[in-house]
């Protein structure tokens, strides 16, 4: 039996944004705990997207766009600017404050905008690590290409292909475009899995799927999509972790006390700032419940 998350339309200034994880049905898949698709959107110039400095704790966030630019700063002193292809990997564990906006060029003529914002919770003896961002461009990523697939290994190992990205628990990330006619089997090999439709008319053992939704498959089951039309989409999940995970706000932690103590770090000021982006902050407007 597969379980079907539809994307639930939100908004990121003014972006489209469509939440899939975390949902009441399903909290994770594999260590995946947090799934946002952003746009497709198209600004007049001008405008752009303003996330102003933010914290979080014990979770990685993953950034890959189809369009569009994105400049990332953190309280490490990292400044880079995201590209379409590339993946970005900043690891939060006992703390990290970031941003991320349109950079000026891409505001002059009118920002452009897709791509997924994804967290990966962190097992238990990793989650207060040293904070960290790895960059990883669009030519370090393996490729893999076959009667109509083209497949780009983000994060793990599949079809053959193994990503450069380091993880901490087993981690599969992977980006397929499909031309129409075109088949693709999902790997059986890790414990949990979703396949999330960006855009096309796609079929899952036979059975239609809608574009901005997630069809999460049962563990070990074997699933065939097949294209109808040029198709794309991501293939995420992993090992499960050894329990739950609790979210509020931008906070994802095993201990609902651990984010309690971070929610009060922050509104004390007591958590560095971002170098580059000392003046605006997104301020706590509420206390955790859980």
């Amino acid at each position: 039996m597969t379980l079907i998350l539809p994307a639930k339309e939100r908004k990121l200034d003014d972006f489209r944004l469509g939440r899939v994880l975390p949902s009441p049905s399903r909290r994770m898949v594999g260590p995946f705990v947090f799934f946002d698709h952003i746009g497709p959107a198209a600004l007049a110039p001008g405008g752009g997207l303003d996330v102003r400095p933010h914290p979080h704790i014990n979770l990685s966030t993953v950034t890959y766009l189809f369009e569009g630019q994105m400049q990332h700063r953190d309280s490490l002193g990292t400044e880079q600017l995201i590209r379409p292809g590339a993946v970005n990997w900043m690891t939060a564990g006992r703390g990290i404050v970031h941003s991320e906006r349109s950079p000026q060029d891409e505001r002059d003529r009118g920002p452009r905008m897709h791509g997924l914002q994804l967290w990966v919770a962190m097992p238990e003896e990793f989650e207060e690590v040293a904070p960290g961002f790895a960059h990883h461009p669009e030519s370090t990523l393996p490729e893999v290409s076959d009667k109509g697939v083209r497949l780009r290994v983000l994060v793990g190992e599949a079809f053959g292909a193994t990503s450069p990205v380091l993880t901490y628990s087993p981690t599969l990330y992977v980006d397929a475009s499909l031309d129409a006619g075109a088949r693709l089997a999902i790997p059986t090999d890790y414990e949990e899995r979703g396949i999330y439709i960006i855009e096309g008319d796609v079929l899952c053992n036979g059975a239609a799927c809608d574009a901005r939704t997630m069809i999460v498959l049962d563990a070990g089951a074997e699933a065939v999509f097949e294209a109808k039309t040029r198709a794309r989409f991501v293939i995420v999940g992993g090992a499960k972790l050894e329990g739950p995970r609790y979210i509020w706000w931008n906070f994802v932690s095993s201990r609902k006390e651990r984010i309690e103590h971070a929610a009060r770090e922050w509104k004390a000021g007591n958590f560095p700032k971002v170098p580059g982006d000392e003046i605006e902050f997104i301020p706590l407007t509420d206390e955790p419940k859980f």
